[in-house]
């Protein structure tokens, strides 16, 4: 239930961070305001991260090798989500399945830089998530932390 719930919301943020909260007063950060946390997050966990144009920080622990997920690409995953305070808002056990193109950002942009069986560790910043909307048990504003490991891409 919890996956089906996050893929629901993974797929309506973008609804969302498209057509704007703003007339709501819902007010997005922007990457750079969260840097400083996304980066001590980093160096907490241990993660030596590259740092993307998008603002997303991110570490490729196995590139994986055949094909490239795009946008166009049905990828299969297991993956832990958690908030930068270390709650665990999601998990996978087993892979599941989804349209790259109905994700959030954040993972439209860090998915494509590894191959199938790849792995990725990705913090991504509330602007590339879920905004200043929130969804669920994420807070507005919240940056993200991701380990995904691309099991198949179709």
């Amino acid at each position: 239930m919890k996956r089906a719930l996050l893929l629901l919301s993974l797929g309506i943020v973008t609804l969302f961070v498209s057509c704007g909260k703003q007339d709501k007063g819902c007010e997005p950060k922007t990457p750079a305001s969260e840097r400083a946390e996304m980066v001590a997050y980093c160096q907490a966990n241990g993660i030596n991260f590259t740092e993307h144009s998008s603002g997303i920080l991110y570490e490729i622990v196995s590139t994986g090798s055949g094909i490239t997920p795009t946008i166009n690409n049905l990828v299969f995953a297991v993956y832990t989500g958690k908030l930068l305070n270390g709650t665990q808002f999601d998990a996978t056990a087993n892979p599941i399945s989804f349209p790259l193109s109905g994700v959030i950002e954040g993972w439209k942009i860090g998915i494509p830089l590894i191959q199938k069986s790849g792995r990725i560790k990705m913090v991504i910043p509330s602007a590339l998530a879920y905004s200043c909307t929130g969804s669920n048990s994420i807070p507005p504003n919240s940056p993200l932390f991701f380990d995904v490991t691309l099991t198949d891409v179709k």
